[in-house]
């Protein structure tokens, strides 16, 4: 590590230690190793990374401040090539070119697969580009050359059951990500892998349970903590428990005392924006909401973002609000240069989903079909995960059932039936459909399938 003490180095393990913990301490640890070597490279592009990491425009905008004055004295004859690939790679990503930056970061990985930085940074951008075959194999490709008592190997099995998981292997990924947890109680981001699995199989009653058998591992003291609620949430919205899920939202995912950050906030507007679909009653949360998104001014910068700042404006009748955004991104991706990955995100994925929120918002259902059915398929391309593009998914089977668009309904849901053949939303969904069939027969099955699958999932007690 060039330019690096002893000091230093400690303070970059701890650091790293803190980051594949998703724990807090990781901010102070590296300013701690740069106190002790102002011009250690390793710890600039940790930095650097850090400042990316929680997709936050402010926070990116001031970690390329910092870096590129850091960069600008640094001879790169002094550096080792791994630490070069490394600087190229925090540059591209803070340049906006986070498809090259995770390229970069997988050549690091294949000549130096132990690298555990490489691969906790190149595994998030596969998970914000919503590429599932690389966030699979980037850390599969890597583990053979681990020794299985190295005490980061847990956290690399965590990150790889995450991986299986979204490219659709549910039983190796759950298998792995248990092994994850037993070897370590408090890897949240190997607890998130185990209940991503359960959510795409519609187990949720086996999500509750793991949930609650682990809480004091994943409720406190982590960057990750209200996601794992927002999973949670997930689980009792299929109980039909939607007091329950309002209790979760105000206690946990979004309140008076919540800090704006993006990932806190697209996870609350993905949780109100799925009880907005059945037409829930929830009080004055989406102004709250609304208000929280429109206080941070965010610019074009991820678009995945972008969607959930409009699920809140739609959802708090804020058109008008939500119209403006749509405009504002339109002219940025128009403006932009195209190496800018965010660019391709927004023109061919973002800005379509964004405008059948709206069409959504005032009853333009068949609109609505239109716009989402042909991107379907490449909805990954715009990042997050199945569960999470599912809000995505589930907006356009209602849009088809309002729209009379039966054909399409049908096959969604036999669709989504045959991935989560316990999901009661499907089968309340299958009702639906079957009466606006003339169907009761089919309706009365569906429905009393639905309360069956329901009532198995709540919580004895």
């Amino acid at each position: 590590m060039t330019h690096s003490d002893a000091d230093a180095v400690r303070h970059y393990e701890r650091a790293l230690d803190c980051l594949l913990l998703f724990r807090e301490e990781v901010a102070p640890e590296l300013r701690a190793a740069l106190a002790a070597s102002p011009r250690s490279v390793m710890g600039h592009v940790f930095t650097a990374y850090l400042g990316l990491l929680g997709t936050e425009e402010t926070d990116a905008a001031e970690a390329r401040r910092v870096f590129e004055e850091f960069r600008r004295n640094v001879r790169l004859s002094d550096v080792t090539d791994r630490e070069r690939l490394h600087l190229d790679a925090a540059t591209s990503w803070l340049d906006g070119r986070i498809h090259r930056a995770g390229r970069l970061l997988g050549e690091i990985s294949v000549a130096h697969p132990r690298d555990a930085l490489a691969l906790a940074v190149g595994h998030q951008i596969d998970f914000f580009t919503g590429d599932a075959a690389r966030l699979r194999d980037r850390v599969g490709g890597a583990l053979s050359a681990w020794d299985e008592d190295d005490p980061h190997y847990g956290f690399l099995l965590g990150m790889y059951a995450f991986g299986l998981e979204e490219a659709g292997h549910y039983g190796r990924a759950e298998e792995v990500g248990l092994a994850a947890v037993e070897r370590q109680a408090h890897d949240v981001w190997g607890i998130h892998a185990v209940v991503h699995t359960y959510e795409m199989q519609g187990r949720f009653a086996d999500g509750i349970r793991y949930l609650d058998d682990r809480a004091d591992a994943w409720t406190v003291g982590n960057y990750l903590r209200v996601h794992n609620w927002w999973h949670y949430a997930l689980y009792v919205l299929e109980t039909g428990r939607t007091d329950r899920v309002l209790e979760i939202y105000d206690s946990a995912v979004h309140h008076a005392d919540s800090a704006p950050v993006a990932m806190e906030l697209l996870d609350a507007a993905s949780l109100l924006w799925r009880l907005y679909l059945t037409g829930a009653d929830t009080g004055s949360r989406w102004a709250a909401l609304a208000d929280a998104w429109a206080g941070r001014r965010d610019g074009a910068y991820y678009a995945f973002n972008d969607v959930h700042a409009v699920m809140a404006y739609v959802g708090a009748d804020r058109v008008s609000a939500a119209e403006r955004l749509i405009r504002d991104r339109q002219a940025w991706a128009l403006s932009a240069g195209p190496e800018v990955s965010n660019v391709a995100m927004t023109a061919e994925v973002g800005l379509p989903v964004c405008r059948a929120l709206v069409a959504y918002g005032q009853g333009r259902y068949g609109e609505v079909v239109d716009l989402l059915l042909p991107l379907r398929y490449r909805l990954h391309t715009f990042g997050g995960s199945h569960a999470q593009r599912d809000a995505v998914q589930r907006t356009l089977v209602e849009a088809a059932l309002r729209a009379g668009h039966h054909d399409v309904a049908r096959t969604l849901l036999s669709e989504r039936a045959g991935l989560r053949p316990t999901s009661p939303y499907n089968q309340w969904a299958r009702a639906r459909l079957a009466e606006r069939l003339g169907d009761t027969a089919l309706a009365d099955v569906s429905r009393r399938r639905a309360a069956e699958q329901a009532s198995a999932g709540v919580p004895a007690g």
